[in-house]
């Protein structure tokens, strides 16, 4: 592998869960899941503090898990890394949700559905100006019960997006409760193929399969990575508690999930 991501994402729930708790925000659970993803693909991908033209593009749909962009972005040095200190405090532009307005968020993310819809828009003009760079989209699995998402997903089979990789974080929770309850999308992989798109399965918490599956080139198809995972991750009281998708932490949860992540 091309980098420590134990280490990385160490100290990155650890920085995540310090801002979440301070701003006494919410979504813990769903940043945790997400953050194995977030490291490898900010790690591989051509993305820089300079933000060139030509680069690779980076959306992030599920933007509730804002906290752990901006640590990355901050760690690209993209952003300043002590606007992190202002993290959902009065009057500061890093609100809870994704927003444009940051240095490096490429679109706004938090209204399910639009995150691909986005990606197909970039992923197109790169084909029609010709210009170098992938495109990549991490979406919930909680948008794959929205339409835009399968308007989107025949746009891009159709112009053959071989520049976009979708990422679903597929934790089995959304807010109100387990997806298959609210409105099952399983088998997710059928789906996808019938639609014309290249799919690949890993566990999402798997460094080796997350960056094989990125660094993989599919040709003349947009390529989705369907990513097993576990909300909460790396706490085990938040682990597949959906609880912890909108609770505030108290001082006590702070001071124990921090504990099990210094192990």
């Amino acid at each position: 592998m091309s980098a420590d991501y134990k280490k990385i994402t160490l100290e990155a729930r650890k920085a995540v869960l310090d801002m979440i708790y301070r701003a006494q925000a919410s979504h813990i659970g769903s940043n945790f899941s997400a953050i194995d993803m977030l490291a490898v693909l900010y790690n591989i991908a051509n993305v820089d503090k300079d933000l060139k033209e030509d680069r690779d593009r980076i959306l992030v749909s599920k933007g509730w898990i804002a906290a752990s962009v901006y640590y990355f972005l901050a760690e690209k040095g993209i952003i300043p890394e002590k606007d992190l200190e202002t993290f959902c405090q009065d009057n500061s532009k890093y609100i809870g949700l994704s927003e444009p307005n940051v240095r490096g968020i490429e679109a706004a993310g938090g209204s399910m559905g639009y995150g691909l819809p986005f990606g197909v828009g970039f992923a197109l003009a790169k084909k029609i100006k010709k210009e170098k760079g992938r495109v990549f989209v991490l979406m919930s699995d909680g948008e794959m019960q929205i339409g835009t998402t399968w308007e989107s997903a025949l746009i891009a089979s159709q112009y053959k997006l071989d520049n976009l990789s979708v990422i679903v974080d597929n934790n089995k929770l959304q807010a109100m409760g387990k997806v298959e309850d609210i409105l099952n999308i399983n088998p997710l992989k059928d789906k996808w193929q019938a639609f014309g798109w290249e799919v690949k399965e890993i566990d999402g918490h798997n460094f080796e399969e997350i960056e094989k599956a990125l660094n993989s080139i599919q040709k003349e198809k947009p390529m989705i990575i369907i990513a097993k995972t576990i909300k909460g991750k790396g706490v085990s009281f938040m682990e597949n508690n959906n609880l912890y998708h909108y609770k505030q932490l108290s001082e006590e949860e702070y001071q124990a999930a921090l504990k099990e992540l210094n192990g």
